[in-house]
């Protein structure tokens, strides 16, 4: 028996990687066996025993320690007394440090500071000034290993929760927040031009078997990314209201005039929250445009222009911010600015024409996709003579949002959520069968144009 485990173990190591040196104690080797067996079909107890001799005595023999460790020791802490919990919890602490000292290459400094502040978190065992402490520190150290959605959150949550206690001012809620979604945005563009490259072979059908786990893992990460980002908002709340941004502004301006990245995100969330008819907002355009005169600087300088009733050199404006951006995906989030800018104003056909250069530049902008969907669903009245010509333009709508949920399925919720309500005002089976329509096509006179082939009974 001893020598079928002996033998199972070197398999198993030979498909994990060794020390070469710990991988000389028999003891080890047999045990690394006994307790990866039982934790494979979740005996955790059985499990807890042989795994800890191995960590114990050989603890750079294998990655699976650690692997499974995690496993074991979360399950000692669930089914744990409150006297004994703490003590688990400590050791699983004292085990991610172990991984990242002796498997550097398997984990990173960031993930080790989540994954211990997350056990103190999902164990109720420290508070908002304790979770934002050890978050804040991780996201500092090491941001770009800090990509656990459920984290990110809690770093935000627990600082507004601090500033509603009274301990932390909100330009440090402003800053977190803007920090936090924009590693959020990064970290899902990443997942969506991933999915951008397979959307293709899956439609024609030759994704391969790894291919599309691949793509289902991709929609997972961005769905939940999407579902963070709606729950950070949300936590954000009137704290991001014109009458808290304005004056915590004006009280700011002076001294942080000179700090771009500032400037930049104070000038962004008072766009993004429609703060813009206020001469704060002027204030800091113009502080933008003498510290960077990018194309960002250019779309808010026409933002102004439009609000002044100078659409032609609004436009200019516009063109030029796209014509200074070589980045595509940073030059499909201006031209996306500016379709939202128009949509603001009421020129539809001019939103479009900007949203369809958002896609153009990236395909994978789903926003891009939803601003069409609702210029067409309120465009109804304005696109048929009969009720059912107006009505069927929502078909033409609910396309749109459904691409949107599939381009991005961080926007899967919205855009789902819009599809459907735009379904339900489309003609409905008694519409079709009493209009004799099915099967035949509806063109659009109006500035959307196109046409929509009516659904056959």
């Amino acid at each position: 028996m001893k020598s079928k485990l002996y033998f199972t173990a070197i398999m198993f190591l030979g498909m994990m990687g060794v020390s070469n040196a710990q991988a000389q104690n028999p003891e080890c080797m047999t045990n690394l066996s006994i307790f990866s067996e039982h934790a494979k079909v979740k005996n955790y107890e059985a499990a807890y025993e042989p795994w800890k001799m191995v960590y114990e005595t050989c603890p750079q023999l294998n990655n699976a320690i650690y692997v499974y460790g995690e496993r074991i020791l979360n399950d000692k802490i669930e089914k744990a007394s409150a006297a004994d919990k703490g003590k688990f919890v400590n050791e699983l602490m004292g085990l991610y440090d172990n991984k990242l000292k002796h498997f550097a290459s398997k984990t990173s400094i960031g993930e080790t500071m989540v994954d211990k502040a997350m056990v103190k978190y999902d164990n109720k065992m420290a508070d908002d000034a304790e979770m934002y402490g050890m978050l804040s520190d991780a996201f500092t150290k090491d941001q770009a290993n800090f990509k656990n959605p459920k984290a990110l959150y809690i770093y935000f949550s627990s600082l507004v929760d601090l500033n509603k206690a009274g301990s932390k001012d909100l330009q440090e809620v402003f800053d977190v927040y803007d920090a936090v979604t924009e590693k959020i945005e990064g970290e899902n563009e990443k997942l969506t031009g991933q999915i951008a490259k397979l959307l293709p072979k899956e439609e024609a059908g030759t994704l391969t078997s790894k291919e599309k786990s691949r793509l289902k893992s991709y929609n997972s990460y961005s769905e939940v990314y999407g579902k963070i980002a709606g729950s950070i908002d949300s936590k954000l709340g009137p704290l991001a209201d014109c009458g808290n941004l304005i004056p915590l502004y004006e009280k700011s301006f002076e001294e942080k005039k000179g700090d771009v990245v500032w400037v930049k995100r104070a000038v962004g969330l008072m766009f993004n929250k429609e703060c813009t008819d206020d001469p704060m907002f002027q204030k800091l355009f113009e502080a933008q445009l003498k510290l960077d005169p990018s194309a960002d600087a250019y779309v808010y300088g026409g933002t102004l222009k439009m609000k002044n009733g100078d659409t032609q050199a609004a436009l200019a404006d516009f063109d030029k911010a796209l014509s200074l951006e070589t980045d595509n995906d940073k030059k499909s989030k201006i031209a996306y600015k500016v379709a939202v800018i128009n949509k603001r104003k009421g020129s539809k056909s001019t939103a479009r024409s900007y949203a369809q250069k958002a896609i153009d530049a990236n395909p994978a902008n789903g926003r891009a996709y939803l601003l069409i969907a609702n210029l067409y669903a309120t465009s109804a009245n304005d696109c048929g003579s009969t009720p059912f010509e107006k009505r069927a333009i929502y078909w033409k709508a609910a396309d749109m949002a459904r691409q949107a949920g599939r381009v991005d399925p961080s926007l899967s919720g919205s855009a789902s959520q819009a599809a459907n309500s735009y379904s339900a005002k489309a003609p409905s089976k008694e519409m079709i069968f009493s209009s004799g329509m099915a099967g035949k096509t509806v063109s659009f006179s109006c500035w959307a144009g196109g046409s929509v082939k009516v659904p056959s009974l």
